[in-house]
């Protein structure tokens, strides 16, 4: 740390934030005893807390943002260079950085070709639904407004993306919610036995986890469904990678009764997984996409709907309808720093090759995991894709019964206090927040994942024996 802040001064913001903060995903009754933590200072992979504790940060930032890694002095002259020019100005009208940054995303988005600036990952997903509910509207008599989403995904904390949540503590005492939005099932190998599919594995699995897709749109009626939404990489549902069939038969599943896709690359987008997108590690042709996180690397916020030219045009008909074309703001979506950050985060990784990177690093990651899943019993499963990655913790590996929630939170205690920061699946599923959730940075060295894996190795221990 630099020393910006003395004593005083952090004593200060302490009593201020315990006076008047309301944290994110934070019981506060905690603060009545203790004090909140406060990052103060971030470089590299690593932050400081108001004490000069350093950790290395695994989660990026927490959440799955900080791609590029703390203290890049690039990205911020360029975001108050574009800011000294003009900071602001309603997306009706264009921007430099924001025509820029378009033109550079559609490059690494083959059949995409509109981006669509907004203010959050959840409002970036509500703006599809929307879009899908117009299209249903000016298309189809008003018929298919009918949104599919899957079991253990997530898109957002607004009161539309949480009818399309598949995490049920999550959306515990929000309700009611929206209507015509109707759940599938997950398609989780290590639990197919909670679809009744354990007699199937693999390519044979991944078909029939997207079978209960289609027995899901006849059921509803194939003329009500509009689209379908799913993360490529389940996040914070336990970090689930489809099994091999899946997307394909997905896509099928789509084409067969005009269902709209729509990819959420909230979470893995711009580079998480070791491609720009996830969805591209499948094969995937999305109707939408979505992003946030990672898109500027926490440096700025900013968020996109991307889709294609052939939706574009739908709301190009009957120009003459004053009804006709999407009538949506998002406010922040005209401020410039997002797009400008965007280009600069984008540039550093081409230029630092991140995301061969990432994909060296996760593979040493998960071969570093699957070396303490041989040591320690209580890993049930680890999986994901890059510098994505889980680990699920199991009371019994036979019948993969999940451990205490509270024993896999203690676990991520026991790494904090050697100076790593994880994460683990956190009021999201009822009897289901059993899974260690790591994000390092892309710029992560091996140095740096084998130190994350060692305090692993060293929680699980003290934790479990």
């Amino acid at each position: 740390m630099d020393g910006t802040f003395n004593e005083n001064d952090l004593s200060r913001v302490v009593e201020a934030d315990k006076a008047h903060m309301w944290h994110h995903l934070f019981q506060h009754k905690a603060l009545e005893t203790s004090d909140p933590r406060i990052i103060v200072e971030g470089k590299g992979m690593r932050v400081w807390d108001q004490n000069g504790k350093e950790f290395l940060d695994a989660v990026s930032g927490g959440v799955w943002t900080v791609n590029v890694g703390y203290g890049r002095e690039s990205v911020c002259k360029a975001v108050y260079e574009q800011m000294m020019k003009i900071c602001y100005f309603a997306n009706s009208a264009g921007s430099i950085p924001g025509a820029l940054f378009a033109e550079k995303l559609i490059e690494k988005m083959p059949g995409m070709t509109r981006v669509y600036y907004t203010n959050s990952g959840s409002e970036a997903n509500e703006k599809a639904f929307k879009m899908i509910r117009q299209i249903a509207h000016k298309k189809y008599g008003g018929k298919k407004t009918k949104i599919l989403y899957r079991d253990r995904d997530y898109h957002g904390s607004t009161l539309a993306t949480m009818s399309a949540g598949g995490q049920d503590e999550r959306n515990a005492q929000y309700g009611p919610f929206a209507p015509d939005f109707v759940r599938v099932p997950h398609c989780m190998e290590y639990r197919k036995h909670e679809l009744g599919l354990e007699h199937l594995s693999g390519r044979e699995f991944g078909i029939a986890a997207a079978d209960a897709i289609e027995e899901v749109i006849l059921r509803e009626g194939p003329e009500t469904v509009g689209g379908l939404c799913l993360e490529p990489v389940t996040a914070g549902g336990g970090v689930i990678e489809a099994p091999e069939g899946y997307w394909e038969r997905v896509q099928e599943i789509c084409k067969k009764y005009d269902v709209l896709l729509h990819i959420d690359e909230v979470v893995c987008g711009v580079g998480r997984t070791g491609k720009w997108f996830g969805y591209q590690q499948y094969g995937i042709k999305p109707d939408f996409v979505t992003m946030a996180k990672g898109v500027a690397s926490g440096y700025a916020a900013i968020a996109c709907m991307v889709t294609t030219e052939e939706v574009f045009n739908m709301f190009k008909e009957d120009a003459g309808d004053p009804l006709s074309y999407f009538r949506d703001i998002s406010t922040f979506g005209g401020c410039t720093a997002g797009p400008a950050a965007a280009l600069e985060n984008m540039r550093i990784i081409e230029d630092e090759n991140l995301l061969d990177n990432c994909s060296a690093m996760g593979e040493r990651m998960l071969n570093n995991l699957r070396a303490l899943m041989e040591k320690h019993a209580v890993i049930g499963d680890v999986r994901g894709k890059g510098l994505f990655l889980g680990a699920e913790l199991v009371a019994d590996r036979e019948t993969k019964e999940p451990v205490d929630e509270k024993l896999a939170q203690q676990v991520v205690a026991e790494c904090g206090a050697q100076g790593v920061i994880i994460g683990v699946t956190n009021r999201s599923l009822p009897g289901r927040n059993n899974t260690l959730c790591f994000s390092p940075a892309l710029i992560a060295t091996a140095e740096d994942i084998d130190q994350i894996c060692d305090a692993v190795d060293k929680a699980l221990t003290k934790v479990f024996g």
